[in-house]
């Protein structure tokens, strides 16, 4: 399975990052990088999901971007070996290519189209945020879970992905209880399937429509801008 933004570039753009790539194996929940942290490595998933999750008071979080095949986590938290403004987290376990930041940001000074295809990557990239912001302050949860069960399931490698209740009130910035509430009325409406560290998507155009318009406007941008939009697993 390949990285589709490093896929997506010119043969003689993949050929100055491949050389130095190596595999890396991630379990959910693991950490990437943390707030604070220099980030001295550029990962670019070909499995999996990971997070980038805002931290507040009280070492609360909240989800703010998802990432998956189509992207790449590193450089998006500010200018390359910077210090991470966001804790990066893998949401459902993968594996990424990852490549030292100094070779990423060499190759980005040698080349023009792979510095358009980042700009391009990290606006597609920050109207997921905005609208992800937005959508948190202004939407229903049943609207906000269904908009990021899409999310993930458009990266996953399966209709069902490992997601405890704990970890979805994690992600919306919520309480368990009201994550429980809203997931059983899902649930009751066949959309998806919960068991014990687990969710299942059952209808993917009914919980499409049971989500907020922010899910088809993330998408719409990616679109435009032209970039690899991640599809949900064939059945």
């Amino acid at each position: 399975m390949d990285n589709l933004w490093i896929a997506a570039l010119k043969p003689v753009d993949r050929k100055r990052l491949e050389p130095h790539l190596h595999e890396t194996q991630f379990r959910q929940g693991d950490l990437i990088y943390d707030v604070g942290q220099a980030v001295d490595e550029v990962w670019f998933p070909v499995a999996g999901v990971v997070s980038l999750m805002t931290v507040l008071p009280e070492d609360r979080l909240v989800e703010t971007a998802a990432i998956g095949r189509e992207g790449l986590v590193g450089v998006t938290c500010g200018p390359l070996n910077a210090r991470a403004a966001s804790r990066a987290i893998a949401q459902i376990a993968g594996s990424a290519f990852c490549c030292p930041a100094e070779v990423f940001s060499d190759a980005l000074a040698e080349s023009e189209s792979m510095r358009v295809a980042l700009a391009k990557f990290t606006e597609g990239l920050f109207a997921q945020v905005q609208q992800t912001a937005a959508c948190n302050a202004q939407h229903r949860l049943d609207e906000r879970l269904a908009r990021w069960l899409l999310t993930l399931h458009d990266r996953a490698d399966a209709a069902r992905f490992d997601l405890t209740q704990a970890d979805i009130a994690g992600m919306l910035g919520v309480r368990r209880a009201t994550v429980s509430e809203v997931g059983s009325a899902l649930e009751n409406r066949k959309l998806i399937k919960r068991g014990r560290g687990w969710v299942e998507v059952l209808d993917r155009p009914a919980l499409e429509s049971a989500a907020c318009g922010c899910y088809h406007s993330i998408r719409g941008v990616m679109k435009d801008l032209r970039l690899p939009l991640p599809k949900p697993p064939k059945d």
